[in-house]
């Protein structure tokens, strides 16, 4: 193992989408020496897989106090009220920011002044998503943060694989990765992890391969306090087409401009399951298309996005999803189903992006920061990562080493105990043991994804996800501890389904994006945060003024 001890960063972000870039852009403008680290280039991150666009009130008929309101109702109780008002309330203004740096969002062609096309989507009372490309924002921001990343001459290293947090006195000193078979340990005064989400912990997922959770498995390994992975939001309109992997989403957005949800026998059902129709939030859709599944046997529902207009040319990267899946939304329904699709939860943090362990800080998918609560609103995520990542440098050139009791941290921080006194483990002493014999690492992957979307998807009870934890433990038997990158993806995704398969066991009720069929109702004693550290699970109860704006 070597160390890099040349050109000693001020910050390691770690992760080249929205929330790492929008943090480094921030770093450097603040004059801090910034390396951004990516095990994949930028066409491989969430982001650019991202369709739907960016939520924010930028118009007069809409305000910030309507986009809090509909991301705390979307939350289902468990936002922290002070971290959507510091979503909404920065987001209009990183919006501007995006624009300037030269997104093309789109414009409203109903208009000749070159305003702002805006989108309705699921659980917003009023239009206000900004597209790019029609159905292809991710690709344009995360475009558009990259050019001005290379420009600024911010060093960006693609290649770097997580293995570990390294973790002296009680504080984040920076990483361990591995690159091309050679593990490194690389330092810094701080070290912001944005790695996104853990879609590949499940079998069907719109995430690309590499979302495996590294981020999330390697807080758990440090005993950083991590929270809400029970609250996994499966996107209710993914292309059901086996062969296509991650599979391909239908953006909300079409079902803003009136496409509808049908079963096997072409009755539209999503009318009498919420008062929303089919622009419910993605957690009533998601559980209502998987019970109707159930009841009728079925393997999928349709979408039917026949009476929108000019669908090919308004959603172009939705119709060759489409036409890949060998169908032509303009005449004929889209075979549709439910797929993991966004961690609500994560590495805790305050309102600054810090989190329990001095020195590290978490932005994106990859952080709980309480605005999502227990099911994140369409369209938020985008404009998260950008408010936290610039939140998380701002704070970090401002002097900060360690985390505030606000935000989601708020009650937890008592509870962990002093991130001053805790000294945990640099993480690779756990390490398995590679067991005799050879070990096939895909297949063990198959198994753990194929174990996560039959016990803990959709619809989870306690039988289910009983031998879903015993699978995994199955599994863990026969992990192998070397250092291929496939090794340490089997290595984060078992650490990551794991604790989600307790919480998810340990949460007794129903709530936003955690359904337990055998629990339907949701419980006032379940209101609070479900934290991870170390070996304990402990339910954090949310206090009351974190619930005032």
């Amino acid at each position: 193992m070597s160390e890099h001890r040349a050109g000693r960063s001020d910050l390691l972000v770690i992760g080249c989408g929205i929330a790492g870039l929008s943090a480094a852009l921030e770093a450097r403008r603040a004059g801090l020496d910034c390396t951004v680290l990516s095990r994949t280039d930028p066409t491989q991150t969430t982001t650019w897989y991202a369709q739907a666009g960016i939520a924010a009130a930028l118009t007069a008929d809409d305000s910030v106090e309507l986009h809090r309101d509909d991301t705390i109702a979307a939350g289902a109780g468990l936002c922290d009220h002070a971290a959507v008002r510091a979503v909404v309330g920065d987001g209009p203004d990183r919006v501007r920011e995006l624009i300037e740096l030269g997104v093309p969002f789109d414009v409203d062609p109903g208009t000749d002044d070159g305003a702002l096309g805006r989108a309705r989507e699921g659980a917003h009372s009023v239009a206000r998503v900004l597209h790019a490309g029609g159905d292809a924002s991710g690709r344009k921001i995360e475009t558009a943060l990259f050019a001005a990343a290379v420009a600024d001459g911010i060093a960006i290293r693609v290649g770097d694989q997580l293995v570990d947090l390294l973790v002296e006195g009680g504080r984040c000193r920076g990483v361990r990765v591995v690159d091309a078979g050679e593990e490194r340990d690389l330092r810094a005064d701080h070290v912001l992890v944005a790695t996104g989400g853990a879609g590949q912990v499940f079998e069907v997922t719109t995430n690309g391969r590499s979302a495996t959770g590294a981020g999330v498995a390697a807080a758990l390994r440090a005993g950083v306090a991590v929270a809400d992975l029970e609250f996994v939001q499966f996107h209710p309109t993914a292309i059901d087409a086996p062969e296509l992997r991650p599979r391909p989403l239908v953006s909300e957005a079409l079902r803003g401009e009136g496409a509808v949800l049908r079963d096997d026998a072409g009755e539209a059902f999503m009318a009498a399951a919420h008062p929303g129709g089919d622009l419910a939030p993605r957690d009533v859709v998601s559980r209502a298309i998987a019970a109707r599944m159930a009841a009728r046997g079925d393997d999928r529902v349709w979408l039917d996005a026949t009476g929108v207009e000019d669908v090919a040319d308004r959603f172009p990267t939705v119709t060759r999803a489409c036409q890949a899946a060998g169908t032509d939304p303009s005449s004929a329904w889209i075979p549709v189903a439910p797929a993991a699709h966004y961690l609500c939860g994560g590495m805790v943090t305050d309102l600054s992006g810090a989190t329990s362990l001095p020195g590290l800080w978490a932005a994106g998918e990859v952080a709980c920061t309480g605005a999502h609560g227990a099911n994140r609103l369409a369209s938020n995520s985008l404009l998260e990562g950008r408010v936290f990542g610039v939140r998380a440098a701002r704070a970090i050139a401002a002097g900060v080493t360690g985390p505030s009791s606000t935000g989601a941290m708020r009650g937890v921080l008592q509870e962990v105990g002093s991130p001053s006194t805790a000294t945990p483990p640099s993480g690779s002493a756990q390490r398995p043991r590679a067991p005799e014999g050879e070990v096939d690492v895909a297949a063990l992957r198959r198994r753990l994804q194929e174990a996560m979307t039959t016990g803990a998807g959709v619809l989870r009870d306690e039988g289910g996800l009983a031998r879903t934890a015993q699978e995994l433990a199955a599994c863990r038997e026969d992990v192998a501890g070397g250092e291929a990158p496939d090794d340490l993806d089997l290595r984060d995704l078992l650490d990551v389904a794991t604790a989600l398969v307790r919480a998810a066991d340990a949460r007794l009720e129903t709530r936003g994006a955690h359904t337990r069929t055998d629990r339907p109702d949701r419980s006032a004693a379940w209101h609070g945060r479900l934290v991870h550290r170390r070996d304990e699970l402990r339910l954090v109860p949310i206090p009351p003024e974190a619930g005032s704006a």
